[in-house]
């Protein structure tokens, strides 16, 4: 009613009035009345604004990627904003006025782009699709730097790459080449699988080999030990040998020497034996043989003497005509010879 009008702003919406050229009042979450028709009422938004884009950009390489993302701001110095754009309400105390309010975020997204534009083409296309964090770190960076960016009072709180993507035909094209690449690892895994059980079953069979050789060695070392245990008793039995000859010899040395010992001690004892049969015999020798025959008749059996007799007759035959002897005598002849012999 008469142009005068009430508005009341939120916190996060810095409000400035201007009446004849100059800010009358100016703050954050204001509420007053003011006359429409001599006052410009600017309503410039200070919360955090989040601005989607998507670019499509070329590699070092020349391969076409897009790139979709998130830019997140808000307003540092509204009446430096305010000062470049128009962000005054309109009639109504709602709507803006003009279209520069959409023209800030433009100007936020086309100066991503360049700066975006400036570090894809130092990346071919695989360092592209695997370079969303350094994007980040390095984009956001330029842009809190970006002269046009400070111009505006705009402070760059944060800026996510949520995707990197190469065109169709490409991403088939990396897929075969990974695919494939995947494929010759799995081959090289199991070569490497199949070498590794060949190398193993190598090494067992060259532990198994040196193990019998091991064993081998033991037998021989035993049979070794054996043959030196059967030279050195066979050695001991040699020497024991060679003391039982020795012994031997010894006391075969000792025999022959008590034999000759023995024989001589027999000869001189013969000698002795036969020189006094000789001293006898020559005593003999001058004694009458009838005296001789005599003396060996005195201790004589009748039976003896009888036969002496007979032996007598018979070395003088010659001189006897006629010899009778009795029965009776050859009887008692006989039968005393035959109790002798019983």
């Amino acid at each position: 009613m008469f142009g005068i009008k009430y508005i009341k702003a939120q916190p996060n919406t810095y409000l400035l009035q201007y009446r004849k050229g100059k800010v009358a009042k100016e703050g954050a979450g204001l509420s007053f009345f003011y006359y429409s028709p001599a006052s410009s009422i600017v309503a410039v938004p200070l919360g955090s604004m989040d601005i989607p884009f998507i670019f499509n950009e070329v590699t070092s390489d020349f391969q076409e990627i897009t790139i979709q993302g998130e830019i997140t701001y808000k307003v540092g110095d509204p009446r430096k904003l305010s000062g470049l754009l128009n962000f005054t309400l309109g009639a109504n105390g709602s709507d803006y006025s003009s279209d520069d309010p959409e023209k800030l975020l433009k100007r936020i997204i086309n100066q991503a782009q360049v700066l975006v534009r400036a570090q894809l083409q130092r990346l071919n296309l695989k360092a592209a699709l695997q370079s969303s964090e350094f994007l980040e770190g390095e984009i956001t960076k330029s842009l809190a730097g970006c002269e046009m960016i400070n111009r505006l009072g705009i402070d760059i709180l944060a800026l996510s790459i949520l995707a990197i993507k190469p065109n169709p035909e490409t991403s088939r094209a990396l897929e075969a080449e990974i695919r494939e690449k995947l494929l010759m690892e799995a081959d090289e895994a199991i070569y490497d699988r199949r070498n590794a059980a060949v190398e193993q079953e190598r090494t067992i069979k060259e532990n198994e080999l040196n193990t019998e050789v091991a064993v081998e060695i033991k037998k021989r070392q035993i049979r070794e030990t054996k043959l030196e245990a059967e030279q050195a008793v066979q050695k001991k039995r040699q020497l024991m040998k060679q003391d039982e000859m020795t012994g031997k010899i010894v006391i075969e040395e000792k025999k022959r020497e008590y034999v000759a010992i023995s024989v001589l001690n027999k000869k001189e004892e013969a000698d002795a034996q036969a020189y006094g049969i000789n001293a006898v015999m020559g005593a003999f020798k001058e004694i009458d043989p009838r005296i001789m025959q005599a003396l060996a008749n005195i201790h004589m059996d009748p039976p003896q003497l009888i036969a002496a007799a007979f032996q007598n007759f018979a070395e003088n035959a010659g001189k006897i005509g006629n010899l009778n002897i009795a029965p009776e005598l050859l009887r008692e002849l006989l039968d005393g010879a035959k109790a002798n012999a019983a």
